[in-house]
């Protein structure tokens, strides 16, 4: 680490949204991961295309977080520069249209948009991520995706630079889009939604979240739903099967309430998540030979 790169940091956001060797398992839903050579959380979008041409003029990795919902991030830390929006989180409303900035939680979006008499994002009530998040995973839940409801979405680029990109440009697939194969940060989105009755759409989001409080491990620190759906399976039930739940290692334990989730016990490490998922992917294949794809981000340094 240097000080001057922390220096420079603190020239282009203010000192106090700097930090240096700071620790992730602050950030991250399951409490685990090392430290950040440098943590910056800008508060404007010029302040982020900065941060990117400071990275790239001066090499240095850079390395974007959301609200940390659904990722593990290593015991070793990550190196260089980490960037967080949570900073960037208003949102408004025009017409039936919904913009969010991507800092937003995607939960606070759609409680927006119920007090705005808004329908269409009701399956997002209970998604834990950021927007910006929620985008790059095409996240989706109860018969519903962001790929219903999004219109264009404002990104930055590799080079800096603001482009606002329609939803068919953003390869929206199951926990995929072009987010994920390309180095786009996602800045804000624009949700296309309808008018609606502000009962009806509370009575949807109330059954959605008892669904979700009665079926999901919420008691503990989670990633959320560790695997991808595979084809023509149910990863929960594929896990269930194999006879994991209760599976631990270390403080990493299948959830016993949902075997799709990897719940944290007690003082679990990043590793420990890792030696997790790893027994059940290979368990699930030996037994069904079925191959368990990771829907969660891992990231960092061993």
């Amino acid at each position: 680490m240097s000080t001057q790169t922390f220096s420079d940091l603190q020239k282009i956001v203010h000192p106090s949204n700097v930090k240096i060797n700071e620790p992730l398992h602050n950030y991250t839903f399951t409490k685990t991961g090392g430290r950040a050579d440098y943590f910056v959380t800008p508060k404007s979008y010029q302040e982020v295309q900065a941060i990117y041409a400071y990275a790239d003029n001066h090499h240095i990795p850079l390395t974007i977080v959301g609200n940390g919902s659904n990722m593990i991030i290593k015991d070793g830390g990550i190196r260089g520069i980490v960037m967080t929006l949570i900073h960037l989180a208003s949102m408004h409303t025009n017409g039936e249209q919904l913009t969010v900035q991507s800092g937003a939680a995607i939960i606070q979006a759609s409680r927006y948009a119920l007090e705005n008499h808004l329908t269409g994002l009701e399956f997002a009530c209970g998604i834990p991520g950021s927007v910006g998040g929620a985008l790059y995973m095409n996240a989706g839940a109860y018969g519903g995706e962001i790929a219903d409801v999004l219109k264009d979405a404002l990104v930055i680029t590799h080079t800096g630079e603001l482009k606002t990109l329609h939803k068919d440009e953003l390869e929206l697939g199951y926990r995929s889009s072009r987010f994920s194969k390309e180095k786009l940060l996602v800045l804000e989105a624009t949700f296309l939604l309808q008018k609606g009755e502000y009962e009806d759409i509370k009575s949807k989001m109330d059954e959605l979240t008892f669904q979700r409080e009665s079926k999901q491990p919420l008691e503990f620190p989670s990633c959320g739903s560790v695997f991808k759906r595979p084809p023509g399976h149910f990863a929960g039930k594929l896990i269930q099967d194999s006879g994991l739940q209760g599976k631990q290692i270390g403080g990493a334990q299948v959830s016993t309430k949902h075997a799709g989730f990897i719940v944290n016990v007690g003082s679990a490490t990043a590793t420990d998540y890792l030696e997790l998922i790893q027994y059940v992917q290979n368990t699930v294949k030996r037994k069904f030979d079925v191959e368990l794809e990771t829907e969660v981000k891992i990231i960092g340094e061993d």
